[in-house]
């Protein structure tokens, strides 16, 4: 049966791969992860039990506060996107920053959405969508695809936030940690930031391909595909308060919410929960400045709303069902199945290449970088103690092999809002994405072999 846990994410990858369906893709995965759970149950109907199963297990998403925050997140992200271009907002900021230099070449819009994913390191998805909404006008505008906006993205949030660790997931690494016997918890945290390879690699090609402007492999292609004149023209431009004023709104006050949250600490505060309550006042801010401006009616304001959020609903679907399949993964114990191939008799110098390579597997699999966290740094901190390998060292590849995982797997709900941030087709960022991933991932795994020779 242990084997077989690794039936639903293959056909999953499969699927998505030959067929190019993400949706069916999702819903065959998830129905035979519950038709496994019930075969390993009593009763015998195990297809029955895959089917109301998988409803179940749909159902069951809304169950966690954080999830029905993340999914309502992503519904109103597409009624504020509808409302800074409708109204020519977006136009008339990329046409401001175009004319003031500061994002008047190439190289300088790329800069300047990178910079805006590394500076916002508090919060993922503040990340994703400020440098998102950001760059699509200036992608646009210079002739770069969605595709190449959402690997900058993409690239910046998680590998900053897995470096800079002053956030939420800095504080969930110090609580997995602080379950052992260490002087010093915080130490072996921090310490794992010069030994995360592939954040620190894939952070360092993003501003590589952003002040050389070379891509590679289906990337070329996207970009040559843009460059033929296949970008949608929108609104004309008229006010650039109508983008910068609500995402302001939604910045400053996600910072604010995350440390109201966190009584008085922002790296205690609740994340989904302040973006939904920062891109709702966004939302009503933006809405009330067009109203007053008679820049749109009521009617105007529910329409372009509606509007939006029907945008967003296909791959608000899409991350249902990622997040319904990750919770049936986790009951089906296909991750712990693959920490345990990875933690067998190991030879010291191998342990930090294997971990990091069960966390991508893992993460891949599940599309979770925080629940491969939850699953490995259990393995991976006993196993340092108990074959002297230093701590950080192990922590830092089970951190960054996460991120790899998320990076390349088509369920990861980090890259799904990658996408919609983008306004990029999901399997096509992951594909344009996945060379970059792979080649920052081979390295990586290459400087934790030598790590682990000269570590041991």
């Amino acid at each position: 049966m242990d084997a077989l846990t690794l039936l639903p994410p293959v056909m999953a990858i499969l699927v998505a791969v030959v067929a190019r369906n993400v949706y069916a893709a999702l819903i065959v995965a998830l129905f035979l992860s519950e038709a496994l759970i019930g075969f390993a149950g009593p009763g015998g109907f195990f297809l029955f039990d895959g089917l109301v199963g998988t409803v179940d297990r749909a159902v069951a998403v809304f169950e966690s506060a954080y999830n029905t925050q993340i999914l309502l997140f992503c519904l109103l992200i597409g009624a504020l996107i509808a409302f800074m271009r409708e109204s020519g907002g977006v136009a008339a900021m990329a046409q401001a920053l175009i004319r003031s230099g500061l994002a008047g070449s190439r190289r300088r819009a790329e800069l300047a959405v990178a910079g805006t994913g590394t500076v916002i390191f508090i919060e993922t998805n503040v990340s994703l969508l400020s440098a998102g909404v950001l760059g699509r006008p200036l992608h646009d505008a210079h002739g770069l695809s969605r595709e190449r906006l959402a690997y900058i993205i993409d690239s910046t949030s998680a590998p900053i936030s897995v470096l800079l660790l002053l956030n939420g997931w800095g504080a969930y690494a110090l609580s997995l940690v602080g379950e052992y016997d260490f002087a010093n918890p915080l130490n072996v945290v921090m310490g794992s930031v010069p030994w995360n390879f592939y954040a620190l690699l894939t952070v360092t090609g993003v501003y590589l391909t952003a002040i050389t402007g070379k891509v590679f492999g289906p990337m070329a292609k996207a970009d040559a595909r843009v460059a033929g004149g296949l970008e949608e023209a929108g609104p004309a431009p008229t006010r650039p308060r109508y983008m910068w004023l609500p995402l302001a709104v939604m910045i400053v006050s996600a910072l604010s919410f995350m440390t109201i949250t966190g009584n008085g600490n922002i790296t205690d505060g609740d994340g989904a929960r302040s973006i939904l309550w920062a891109i709702t006042l966004a939302v009503v801010i933006a809405g009330t400045m067009l109203w007053l401006d008679r820049m749109m009616t009521t009617r105007d304001l529910q329409e372009k709303a509606f509007q939006g959020i029907g945008e967003m609903v296909p791959l608000v679907t899409v991350l249902l069902l990622s997040i319904a399949l990750g919770s049936s993964l986790r009951a089906l114990g296909t991750g712990e199945f693959v920490a345990a191939m990875a933690a067998g008799n190991l030879p010291a110098f191998t342990v930090p290449v294997i971990l990091f390579a069960a966390a991508a597997l893992t993460s891949f699999m599940t599309g979770t970088s925080w629940g491969t966290y939850g699953i490995l740094v259990p393995i991976a901190m006993p196993l340092a103690i108990a074959l002297g390998i230093p701590p950080s060292l192990a922590l830092a590849a089970v951190l960054g092999g996460g991120v790899f995982g998320d990076h390349c797997s088509p369920i990861s709900d980090t890259s799904l809002i990658a996408s919609v941030a983008a306004g990029s087709e999901h399997l096509s960022h992951v594909k344009t994405q996945l060379p970059y991933a792979l080649v920052a991932a081979g390295i990586a795994g290459a400087m934790y072999l030598v790590a682990g020779i000269v570590a041991g």
